[in-house]
């Protein structure tokens, strides 16, 4: 899968968007997805401007609802992270039970699980940073749920490999899956993976009844745990040439919208802070694929280094990264602005959140 840079090609990519297809085979593999998830994760474009898209071609909330869902959970995961902070990093609700093994399976980072689907999937994510939301989900199930890990360190090597990683959607899934952001375990068995990956393997150590999943013993091939080598390369850049006497606007590698005050004088820096990145790393793939993005913002420059070293205060759009940052912050783009309070579930979210948009 080859994800275009170009502002005007990811908008006909949403406009050929078939929010129908979506809603009859987004979970399998080969479904009709509308691959724009590393785009709303570098706020290449928002939330709100996809779902105005739609408007525009006539498609509302009842026809569009599964998609604008799976949109609102990326809006829930957002708010929580704006909410909890860097505790998303923790075990958020509950603590993750049944713990045997930290690090991450050797047979994760060898693609040998067992399982081929998922095996398929390994050998290739590192080139393609991509995977599909179910062999995600499949992927933390049976890493945390049957190899019994702990979620943090899958997790943070998954985001180092993903295009689209978001942080708060990435942890926030993780501990969905291991019940630490929910009420229950979630486990795939092998005729669930079959059917939506189109596999026909029998015999593995997930062929079993849901209800006879917790009860195996781990396979002894994902006992041995390793620690996954997330290596970060620092972008080059040249130092900044500022104007005096015009704004300065900031985007960071969450917010590279290109309408974010189109057309206005002003200095443009993405900055990229070092702090950060020693706490989550991406791979270098993930970090050209942003310079690439930024690209279609004239002028920017490219800052590496912290924001308060900056000779300047700017003007940016409030995101959890930049909570720290100092100067004008503007609102984040939300389907529900006015929408307040904190909620214990994505759905006790939603059913208020559909409310206003209908």
């Amino acid at each position: 899968m080859k994800f275009s840079t170009k502002f005007e090609e990811v908008h006909a990519q949403i406009d050929r968007f078939d929010v129908a297809k979506y809603a009859r085979s987004r979970n399998f593999i080969t479904g009709g997805v509308s691959y724009l998830s590393p785009y709303l994760s570098r706020g290449f474009i928002t939330v709100p401007q996809v779902v105005q898209r739609l408007k525009n071609r006539g498609i509302g909330l009842e026809q569009a609802e599964k998609f604008i869902q799976e949109l609102a959970w990326r809006e829930f995961y957002t708010r929580t992270w704006f909410q909890k902070g860097d505790a998303i990093f923790e075990d958020i609700r509950h603590p993750q039970a049944g713990i045997e093994r930290f690090g991450v399976p050797k047979a994760l980072l060898e693609s040998t699980t067992g399982i081929q689907a998922l095996d398929g999937a390994l050998k290739n994510f590192p080139e393609t940073g991509y995977l599909h939301n179910h062999l995600r989900m499949y992927l933390a199930g049976t890493i945390c749920n049957v190899a019994k890990y702990h979620w943090l360190e899958p997790a943070q090597w998954m985001y180092y490999h993903l295009l689209d990683g978001d942080l708060a959607s990435n942890a926030l899934s993780w501990q969905w899956c291991v019940g630490t952001f929910s009420n229950k375990l979630y486990y795939a068995n092998q005729e669930n993976i079959n059917r939506y990956t189109g596999s026909q393997q029998r015999g593995t150590y997930l062929d079993f009844e849901y209800e006879d999943l917790p009860a195996q013993s781990v396979p002894q091939h994902l006992q041995s745990s390793v620690e996954a080598s997330l290596p970060f390369t620092p972008p080059t850049t040249k130092p900044l040439e500022l104007i005096d006497g015009i704004p300065t606007f900031i985007y960071t590698h969450y917010t590279l919208d290109p309408t974010f005050h189109e057309g206005e004088a002003g200095n443009r820096i993405l900055i990229l802070e070092p702090s950060h990145f020693a706490k989550h790393p991406m791979a270098p793939k993930t970090i050209d694929f942003i310079l690439s993005l930024a690209e279609n913002i004239p002028g920017l420059q490219v800052y590496y280094g912290e924001y308060a070293s900056l000779p300047v205060k700017g003007i940016f759009r409030d995101h959890p990264i930049n909570a720290h940052f100092q100067g004008v912050r503007e609102v984040h783009p939300s389907l529900a602005p006015g929408l307040q309070g904190e909620f214990n579930s994505f759905f006790s979210f939603w059913n208020k959140l559909s409310k206003q948009l209908s």
